[in-house]
């Protein structure tokens, strides 16, 4: 499994969050948080997520 970095890819696999199976963009990363982009066409939402929630992608 890939580092979490900012920059890197995700995947939420926290199957009791609503952004479960969502992939986003790691903008920033403190206290055991990230802040992760997710674009969808029209939207773009920042959300920010525990570390523990979040699975890197190749």
């Amino acid at each position: 499994m890939p580092p979490v970095l900012p920059g890197s890819s995700v995947t939420v696999h926290d199957p009791c969050s609503i952004y479960y199976g969502y992939t986003g963009i790691v903008q920033r990363i403190s206290d055991q948080r990230a802040a992760v982009l997710f674009e969808g066409g029209n939207w773009d939402k920042l959300v920010t997520l525990q570390l523990g929630q979040l699975q890197g992608i190749h």
